[in-house]
C-alpha cells in the first residue's frame, strides 16, 4: 500500500502537483466560510451553502494550470495580442485572486463581475471564432459552457450587491440566469443525443465501462437539466430546480468524476493527469454555476417615505 502511494506521488507531474495543491488549498480555505450557512440550512438546502466553494476551487485549479503550464497555454492566446506570455500569467493570477475572493465571500461583487467579463472576452476572442470556423458539437459546447461560467460570475456579483445597488444587481442576475438557462437546455439535449458521455458538461470523454446503467445516468441528467433550464428561463421555481440539479451534479462529481480523476492521476502521462483534473474541475464549476441560482432571492429595499411636516401656511389654509 505504501509503495502504491509513493508511486502515485512520484508519478505526479509538476503541473498536476500545482493544480492539485491549489485546489486542496482552496478547499481548506473555502470550508471555513460556509459553516454558518450549512448549519442553519435544513435538508437538501445545505448543498446551497457549498456554492462559493464549488465555484472557487476550480478557479484555483485553472489558475495554477496557467502559472505552471504557461508554454502549453501560450498557443491559445491570439497571435495579434501583444505580450502574449504576459496574458497567460495575468489570467492565472486573476483566476487565483477571484477564487480567494469568492471562497472567502470578500468583494464578490467585483470578483464575480470581473470574472464574468473575462469569460465573455474569452468567448468573443477565442471560442466563438473557433466554433464558427470549425463547427461541430464540441466547440459549441465549449462556447455555451464558458458563457454559463461568465453568467454565474455575474449572478454571484449581483447577489452580493447591497440595497444601494439593487437594480444593477438585478440586471446582472437576469443576464446570468438566462445564460445558465441556455446552457442547461443545450447540455440537456446533448445528454439525450450522447447518453454515454461523462455527465454534466457533455464533452468528448465517455463514462468508464465499470459504471452501471451508463445510458440511464445520461438520460436522467439530460432530463434534470432540461427541466431546470425551462425553470430558469421562465424564472419559475428557480431555487428549487437549482438546488436539486446542483445537488445531482455534485453527486456525479463525487461518484463518477472522483474515481475518473484518481485513475487519471495514476497515469504517468502529464496530459492524462491534466485532462482528469480539468474534467473534474469543469464539472465541479458547473455544479457551482447551477447552485448560484439558488442564492438569487433578494428582498427589494423598502422605500423610505419622509414624513410630511405641516408648515404654518398649511395650518392657516386648513383653519
Amino acid at each position: 500500500m505504501q509503495r502504491t502511494i509513493l508511486a502515485l506521488f512520484l508519478a505526479f507531474s509538476g503541473t498536476a502537483w500545482s493544480m492539485s495543491a491549489a485546489g486542496l488549498a482552496l478547499v481548506a480555505i473555502g470550508l471555513l466560510a460556509p459553516k454558518k450557512d450549512i448549519a442553519q440550512a435544513r435538508g437538501i438546502d445545505k448543498i446551497v451553502g457549498l456554492t462559493h466553494l464549488c465555484f472557487a476551487v476550480p478557479l484555483a485549479v485553472f489558475g495554477a494550470e496557467h502559472l505552471s503550464s504557461s508554454q502549453a497555454l501560450l498557443a491559445a492566446v491570439p497571435s495579434y495580442m501583444p505580450w502574449r506570455m504576459f496574458w497567460v500569467y495575468f489570467v492565472g493570477f486573476a483566476l487565483i485572486a477571484a477564487s480567494l475572493s469568492i471562497a472567502t465571500k470578500r468583494q464578490v461583487r467585483w470578483s464575480g463581475l470581473l470574472f464574468g467579463a473575462m469569460m465573455f472576452l474569452f468567448v468573443a476572442m477565442l471560442h466563438l471564432p473557433g466554433a464558427l470556423k470549425a463547427g461541430g458539437r464540441i466547440p459549441w459546447t465549449i462556447v455555451v459552457r464558458e458563457m454559463s461560467f461568465g453568467g454565474a460570475g455575474w449572478v454571484l456579483a449581483g447577489t452580493a450587491m447591497g440595497e444601494d445597488r439593487y437594480r444593477q444587481g438585478e440586471r446582472l442576475i437576469t443576464v446570468g440566469r438566462v445564460l445558465i438557462a441556455i446552457a442547461a437546455l443545450f447540455f440537456g439535449v446533448q445528454h439525450f443525443l450522447h447518453p454515454l458521455g461523462l455527465p454534466g458538461v457533455p464533452l468528448v470523454k465517455q463514462m468508464p465501462s465499470w459504471i452501471p446503467v451508463r445510458a440511464l445516468i445520461g438520460y436522467v441528467t439530460g432530463a434534470f437539466l432540461t427541466v431546470a433550464g425551462v425553470c430558469f428561463l421562465l424564472a419559475r421555481k428557480t431555487r428549487t430546480a437549482a438546488t436539486w440539479v446542483g445537488g445531482w451534479i455534485l453527486l456525479l462529481v463525487v461518484v463518477i468524476y472522483g474515481p475518473v480523476l484518481v485513475g487519471a492521476l495514476t497515469d504517468p502521462s502529464t496530459s492524462v493527469q491534466v485532462e482528469g483534473l480539468n474534467y473534474f474541475a469543469d464539472t465541479l464549476l458547473f455544479g457551482g454555476v447551477i447552485l448560484s441560482l439558488a442564492n438569487i432571492h433578494r428582498k427589494q429595499p423598502a422605500v423610505v417615505r419622509k414624513p410630511v411636516r405641516m408648515t404654518d401656511k398649511s395650518v392657516q389654509s386648513h383653519s
